[in-house]
């Protein structure tokens, strides 16, 4: 694993972008890429102190931990976001993913960054939505390296089954990525369907991210080709967590943040039981997010960065 100085990627791994609303080109991408067992990671790293690392949801993007990020930084943790393959400004999702292999990623990901070593110190791991599985997993996985572990509003599965094979999955997975591309559609309705998906799963407000960003993100098919292809393996990495539970203890103090409108629909409801079940499952704390859609990192930045700092200061075993 190899880290470099700031650059724009090559090849396949070029995050290509349209020009700018002001008829520019796009300037440098914020952050660094790290070349992470052979596929390009986009990273951005802020502030001093623990470390945290932020991953988001399927088809998010590091700028949507913006202001969770600033909060923490202010709170003197240094604030790891970066873009899984095929998210992002990273490179494009060669492989399916899995719970084991992307919590070893983060772990890559740390090494390379230089937060890796004998010496160093455990770090605070915070995944939403489906990323939830994999902060999980390293949590489970790397349990020496990991002080807390935060779920915002993350997937939760009880008994995750599969009816078609991985590989048909996989194949209709990779097959729609490749004509909606051809399509044009990506570039057609991207920007669109990304503000429209986020204005859904908000109470209020709309998409923050800036424009150019957005634009250049979801106007490429390999952000399509790559959610496409995380959520074909969605179930069998909520089974592969399940089988980790039984197997790998968590030892990390955890908290399970849900996001809440703050109505009183069976649907709403359903959804804060099956997290407190999640919570109660970890042995964590259980927190609600209110009024919160499911990206609570952009409805309720401060109730997320205050998780995150009171799990990591919380020792195992704690009463609350």
């Amino acid at each position: 694993m190899t880290a470099h100085e700031p650059h724009r990627p090559h090849g396949p791994h070029e995050p290509h972008g349209p020009t700018s609303s002001k008829g520019k080109g796009p300037g440098p991408a914020p952050g660094l890429f790290l070349n992470v067992d052979g596929t390009v990671l986009h990273v951005v790293v802020e502030g001093r102190g623990p470390v945290c690392v932020l991953s988001a949801g399927l088809a998010m993007a590091w700028f949507d931990w913006d202001a969770v990020a600033a909060l923490l930084a202010a709170r003197g943790r240094t604030v790891v976001r970066f873009d899984r393959p095929g998210h992002g400004l990273s490179g494009p999702a060669i492989e399916p993913p899995t719970t084991a292999g992307e919590a070893h990623r983060i772990a890559g990901l740390l090494d390379a960054l230089g937060y890796g070593g004998p010496a160093a110190a455990p770090v605070t791991v915070v995944g939403h939505s489906i990323a939830a599985f994999h902060a999980e997993g390293f949590a489970r996985l790397h349990p020496r390296r990991t002080a807390a572990l935060v779920l915002v509003d993350g997937s939760v599965e009880e008994d995750p089954r599969t009816l078609l094979p991985a590989a048909l999955r996989t194949g209709t997975a990779r097959a729609l990525g490749r004509a909606a591309t051809a399509a044009g559609l990506p570039a057609a309705l991207g920007p669109a369907a990304r503000r429209v998906t986020v204005r859904a799963s908000r109470t209020g407000g709309a998409d923050p991210a800036p424009e150019d960003l957005v634009r250049r993100c979801y106007r490429t098919g390999r952000v399509w080709r790559g959610a496409l292809l995380e959520n074909s393996r969605y179930l069998d990495m909520a089974a592969e967590l399940a089988s980790l539970r039984r197997t790998r203890p968590l030892t990390a103090p955890a908290t399970v943040l849900a996001g809440h409108d703050g109505s009183s629909g069976r649907g709403a409801l359903r959804w804060l039981g099956r997290q407190a079940d999640l919570a109660d499952l970890l042995g964590a704390r259980f927190e609600v997010a209110e009024p919160a859609g499911h990206l609570v990192m952009l409805d309720r930045p401060d109730q997320v960065a205050r998780a995150v700092v009171e799990t990591s200061e919380r020792e195992r075993g704690d009463k609350f």
